[in-house]
């Protein structure tokens, strides 16, 4: 009785498959590819700034000169413009405003493609759905011209069904904990990042020059003579 085996290897799915499942089939392991591409890329700038954070919030901005270098310069410039009538709260408030902007915009910059993740999460199944239910069809059609029921006859097609759902949840099993996972990591960075900012903004509200210093009309404190 001859072996029939081989025909089941998955490089035998690929090679005779319906031209439109293996088009599914590239679609889903390029979505996986890249999936595991922008997730080790995000987590690595996470990590990145991760880092800077832990340093800022162990020894100030200063000893992070990364983000001094942007969050420092803005509360500054910020804190240098005088509004008259201005509480110190609201003082306070305006510069960790300031700074809370670029802080927002350097977690933003970690993300090499979270929505790319969500959108393999969210669609692979359903294109993994589309191939089986191509391949459902196939099988029907085989059992139709071949007048056949046997399992020969029905097998291939089923075989390539199974193996398109198969991919989309290979695909979009791990976007979805990746998503999650670098998700919850962006949003730890912010609540980092809140704190340094806080305390930040507090030391520069502590400086804040006395009132009697004349406003420049765009907002800006002229030196005194």
């Amino acid at each position: 009785m001859p072996d029939t085996n081989p025909h089941f290897s998955f490089l035998n799915l690929l090679i005779h498959a319906d031209p439109v499942v293996k088009a599914v089939m590239a679609i889903l392991v390029l979505a996986s590819i890249l999936s595991w591409g922008l997730s080790f890329e995000t987590l690595r700038r996470q990590r990145r700034l991760g880092r800077f954070i832990r340093t800022a919030a162990a020894g100030g901005l200063a000893a992070a000169p990364v983000l001094a270098q942007t969050l420092l310069i803005r509360g500054r410039q910020s804190a240098d413009i005088v509004i008259a009538g201005e509480t110190g709260g609201e003082y306070r408030g305006r510069i960790e405003r300031a700074m809370r902007e670029v802080a927002a915009g350097l977690v933003g910059a970690t993300d090499a493609g979270l929505s790319f993740l969500a959108t393999v999460a969210a669609v692979a199944p359903f294109v993994g759905l589309f191939g089986t239910v191509w391949g459902v069809m196939n099988s029907f059609s085989a059992i139709a011209g071949a007048n056949d029921t046997s399992l020969a006859t029905v097998a291939p097609g089923i075989a390539e069904a199974l193996f398109t759902t198969a991919l989309g949840l290979v695909a979009a099993v791990p976007a979805v904990v990746a998503y999650n996972r670098l998700s919850q990591g962006a949003a730890g960075m912010g609540r980092r990042f809140e704190q340094v900012i806080r305390r930040e903004a507090e030391a520069m509200a502590a400086r804040r020059p006395a009132a009697g210093g004349q406003a420049h009309p765009l907002g800006f404190r002229e030196a005194a003579e």
